[in-house]
């Protein structure tokens, strides 16, 4: 009798245990931006003790958007120029930290590359004034504006594009039928290797600024190829601003701790993965696995490359806020077009969940 006490007492304890967990729902796009969440999930959701941790996939970014604003999750991965224009019209939420820093791209279509001639070497490739030539040269003869794909008109990679094209006297549009020599163009970016495809299939030349792995497939599809990265593009000290993790008000009052949790293992996530990619090939396969577990339309092969070390496309250290960074963005943003207003950052950061004990 006494036994079967224990039994039940010790059961009781561990339902209340368990019950006791938090529920963190975090919403994440299918890129290797948002690598260290999937690999926190599938490394550390069962060693949480405050968070029952949850990652839900969004096919696009007005549908994350809109299901974060709707608040159906406690967290989102956001691109910064979105994610402070959703703020501006609805501030239910908080930024508490990055999920990566720089990783993307601008790849240019074969047509495109006839007029620059870019190097052999990717190493070798930097944002010099010959894309920007080719595109006024182009344009000049045509009088018709060069389309360049994009994730998202309030995307990062618009920021970037912006400033790349401002740097070379190369005037850009987001909105069709303006008088300018590039046009940035909503593309998903699992559409963006079609869209190139069509274009070299006319003839016509353009190019896409996306995420990886999706940069990548343009060369290893023999489509075109990859003309810069964004890190040589927007220079910040640890690399440029990119994907933010946004928490909802509430969950930041009512799951402090689980939220705090999270955020933790996130971050020891992202030291898993830049561990892993330094020749550590057993520690990186098991990496590959986890994501394609998630994602299973990125290949071993374009994972790898994402994470290539010699690159350096991308890299998941030092993800507290930083403020000048995402500061650098909108200021551009705003400059650009692709936000209206700048918001306080003061008011928007909360650095409660600012991390000490991560080392790569």
């Amino acid at each position: 009798m006494k036994k079967i006490f224990l039994s039940l007492s010790f059961l009781l304890i561990l339902f209340n245990s368990l019950e006791a967990k938090d529920k963190i729902s975090a919403l994440y796009i299918p890129l290797a931006d948002h690598y260290a969440a999937i690999v926190a999930y599938e490394r550390y959701a069962n060693k949480m003790k405050y968070a029952d941790f949850r990652i839900i996939q969004m096919k696009n970014w007005d549908l994350l958007s809109s299901y974060f604003l709707s608040k159906k999750a406690d967290m989102a991965f956001v691109m910064a120029p979105l994610a402070l224009d959703m703020y501006s019209k609805n501030p239910y939420f908080k930024w508490i930290g990055l999920i990566h820093r720089n990783g993307n791209a601008l790849a240019i279509n074969e047509e495109l590359n006839k007029f620059v001639k870019l190097d052999a070497k990717r190493e070798d490739r930097k944002p010099d004034s010959r894309v920007a030539e080719a595109i006024k040269s182009i344009y000049n003869q045509s009088s018709k504006s060069i389309q360049v794909g994009l994730p998202h008109l309030k995307s990062t990679h618009a920021v970037i594009l912006y400033k790349y094209l401002k740097d070379n006297g190369v005037s850009i549009a987001f909105i069709p039928h303006q008088d300018a020599e590039v046009l940035g163009i909503s593309v998903d970016p699992h559409k963006s290797l079609p869209f190139i495809k069509i274009k070299n299939a006319r003839a016509i030349a353009a190019a896409f600024e996306q995420s990886l792995p999706w940069i990548d497939l343009i060369e290893t599809k023999e489509s075109g190829k990859v003309a810069w990265y964004s890190k040589d593009v927007m220079k910040h000290k640890g690399g440029h601003v990119e994907c933010i993790t946004l928490a909802s008000n509430s969950a930041i009052k009512n799951k402090t701790k689980a939220l705090n949790e999270v955020v933790y293992y996130i971050q020891k996530a992202g030291a898993d993965i830049e561990n892993a990619r330094k020749n550590n090939p057993k520690a990186l396969e098991e990496i590959v696995n986890i994501v394609r577990k998630h994602i299973k339309e990125h290949s071993k092969e374009a994972i790898i490359a994402s994470l290539n070390p010699k690159l350096n496309i991308i890299n998941y250290k030092n993800l507290n806020i930083d403020k000048l960074g995402l500061k650098q963005i909108m200021d551009y943003a705003v400059e650009a077009g692709i936000i209206k207003n700048k918001i306080d950052i003061e008011e928007f950061a909360d650095d409660s969940f600012s991390q000490k004990e991560i080392k790569y």
